[in-house]
């Protein structure tokens, strides 16, 4: 297999480092380049010394985000930005013949009104919102396969739609009454400095927030609803736990047969 050339905008935050982590592993991909205004001109090993081992580490080095450059380097640019701004970078790189993944929510829905509603601004791009695929692999593995665009799924609607969907299709459970109650890690929220995020203000502390319409909800809904063929409305309550990273989420649904 021919070994894909990748390249991550916005590579410094918890997203970014992950994804600098598993591409540096992967066999039949090659990271050459990695973008961050705060960090360029840095090696990899200097950010993120955790990989300073990998023989990748001390030759790449973080650099300002330019999209005529990364289209020449890359094959495949991920897109780990904030919503809004992903969509400045996507719409110049698919133009160039790239494949883009974003890993922000600009292209997770099909509707720039419920994306306004949700995001509370108009959308940068709808003209692109009908050709994105929604990058949930064990749901969209075909799809996913031949897209030039895709959204990344939410994290929160990642831990719900994977249970939920499959028992949704095989008619196995009621696409009414659903509920969800998550717990996240602090990490959830990016690399940040907010009095919310503080040690002090997470550690030994469980809290809901987001309620009763927290962005992701749009997204599960928009999901659930393509899987049942209806409208789906689900109670979601998402809540901020003292740990660095992770997801739990616990799902009430209804048998669609009675026992």
């Amino acid at each position: 297999m021919k070994s894909k050339k990748v390249a991550i905008v916005g590579a410094s935050g918890y997203s970014g480092e992950e994804l600098v982590k598993r591409i540096l592993n992967h066999p039949h991909v090659e990271l050459v380049a990695v973008t961050s205004r705060q960090n360029a001109g840095q090696t990899l090993a200097q950010v993120f010394p955790k990989f300073a081992s990998h023989p990748r580490s001390k030759a790449l080095r973080f650099s300002e985000p330019n999209v005529e450059l990364l289209a020449k380097q890359a094959d495949v640019v991920f897109l780990a930005l904030p919503h809004g701004v992903a969509a400045e970078y996507a719409v110049p790189l698919l133009k160039a013949g790239c494949t883009v993944i974003d890993l922000s929510a600009d292209f997770r829905l099909k509707s720039a009104e419920v994306y306004k509603e949700f995001y509370a601004h108009e959308h940068p791009a709808p003209e692109l919102l009908a050709q994105s695929v929604y990058g949930l692999p064990e749901i969209h593995r075909e799809a996913i396969k031949t897209a030039s665009l895709i959204a990344s799924p939410g994290c929160y609607p990642t831990s719900i739609l994977l249970p939920a969907i499959p028992l949704i299709k095989a008619g196995l459970v009621k696409p009414t009454g659903i509920i969800a109650d998550s717990l996240s890690g602090v990490t959830g929220a990016g690399r940040k400095a907010e009095t919310d995020y503080l040690f002090c203000e997470c550690n030994e502390s469980v809290r809901a927030y987001g309620v009763p319409k927290h962005r992701h909800l749009s997204e599960i809904e928009e999901q659930l609803s393509l899987a049942a063929g209806a409208p789906v409305i689900i109670q979601f309550t998402p809540h901020l736990i003292p740990v660095n990273r992770g997801i739990l989420t616990t799902l009430y649904l209804t048998p669609a047969d009675p026992f």
